[in-house]
């Protein structure tokens, strides 16, 4: 399932007007949040630190790039989040860089939200708090047609409780803007079969890169000024990885490839791949699911059982394949502008409250990196809580 044709099944419910055609919100849907000065907005991570951010331009001289050409390698962006300090005079990151955000509008039907693109909590170039520990990694995978930054309120949830996170932009299945201008959007699978093995792959390249951090060297392959405090700041003895749909796939391929990854989550990941995944696991793995459930997704069911350690299933009653990740908070602002009523929207990020959507993201992965990477008991993933009555915990 990819995000342009998710897009698109809003579109042909009928619910996208001209935007100048909108004379006021014909609906208010739970969780809607006015646009701050035009802009769509994100929800303002809940952890104690404040959030940096930097990009990364990443080259990987193992892999030729034949779609690129001779002596080019697989090209990939990449964008670390982390705790911070004294950000009041770093400027705030948006949520997708100039041109790839209107590329991914225009190939969605909505050119008309140019202008509104939402920002973020992530402070360019701010310097990393240190505290005298090493900052505990973990690396995101998006979903097919996406880009890295669809799992923002994750990403910086995770940022402001002491976590670097790095975001992948999947080359030639992401929107992107690299160092010199070029825009990258999905190319279609005749020309650029981007297979979730591909996804691993650059996975696993990323994790070299925060090897090289964690070292004290500057992996970018133009060799720009990193944030002071980064270089050394990594602990490379305990990165996890998650992604989204095809993320969750290449995040669980990953990790049978790779002893480095210490914890997996996988957000309804669809667990498709051929060769199909095999192989035991004995590290800690979650997932939550929601179209892509074991109970009605054989190549999930099949996973299942190959996970030997820790492990966890929970389902949000009334979430869809794209309840987990940014939708929930955006989606409801878009449908104000465009006088969805409350059924459209539900069409597109189904029934569950877009509030407790949110902090479903927020909580649960936290949870379970805190678990498994800080060695801290949580149990809020013991069983059901009061807190989350959606959330249920699947056998």
């Amino acid at each position: 399932m990819t995000r342009r044709r998710m897009m698109g099944a809003a579109l042909t419910a009928g619910a996208a007007v001209p935007l100048a055609g909108v004379a006021g919100p014909a609906w208010a849907g739970p969780g809607a949040v006015e646009p701050a000065a035009g802009r769509l907005t994100l929800p303002a991570p809940r952890g104690p630190h404040p959030v940096g951010t930097v990009q990364l331009h990443l080259v990987d001289r193992s892999r030729p790039d034949d779609i690129a050409g001779p002596g080019r390698f697989r090209e990939l962006m990449a964008t670390v989040w982390y705790p911070a300090r004294n950000v009041e005079r770093y400027p705030v990151a948006p949520w997708m860089p100039e041109g790839a955000f209107e590329a991914f509008l225009a190939d969605a039907g909505l050119s008309d939200l140019a202008s509104r693109g939402p920002l973020t909590a992530g402070h360019v170039g701010a310097p990393v708090r240190r505290t005298g520990r090493r900052l505990p990694v973990v690396v995101f995978s998006h979903g097919a047609h996406s880009h890295q930054g669809d799992h923002t309120v994750v990403v910086q949830e995770l940022a402001s409780h002491g976590y670097a996170v790095v975001t992948v932009a999947h080359q030639y299945d992401t929107y992107t803007r690299f160092p010199d201008g070029r825009i990258d959007v999905p190319l279609d699978d005749e020309r650029a079969p981007t297979l979730p093995g591909d996804f691993a792959a650059d996975l696993r390249f990323v994790l070299d890169c925060v090897e090289q951090i964690a070292a004290g060297h500057n992996p970018d392959a133009d060799r720009r000024k990193l944030p002071a405090g980064l270089l050394g700041c990594l602990d490379a003895r305990r990165m996890g990885a998650f992604g989204w749909s095809k993320g969750g796939t290449a995040t669980a391929c990953a990790m049978l490839a790779d002893e480095r990854i210490r914890a997996g989550l996988s957000v309804d990941g669809p667990m498709q791949m051929k060769p199909a995944l095999d192989g035991d696991l004995h590290r800690p793995f979650m997932m939550m699911s929601a179209e892509f459930a074991r109970s009605t997704n054989p190549a999930a069911a099949a996973f299942w059982p190959h996970l030997k350690g820790w492990r966890l299933d929970i389902q949000a009653q009334g979430a869809s394949h794209i309840s987990y990740g940014d939708n929930e908070a955006l989606f409801p602002q878009v449908a104000k502008l465009y006088g969805w009523s409350r059924k459209q929207l539900e069409d597109v990020i189904g029934t569950l409250d877009p509030g407790q959507a949110v902090r479903i993201q927020q909580a649960y992965p936290l949870a379970f990196f805190d678990q498994h990477l800080r060695h801290r008991r949580e149990h809020l993933l013991d069983g059901p809580s009061p807190a989350f009555p959606a959330v249920t915990f699947l056998p």
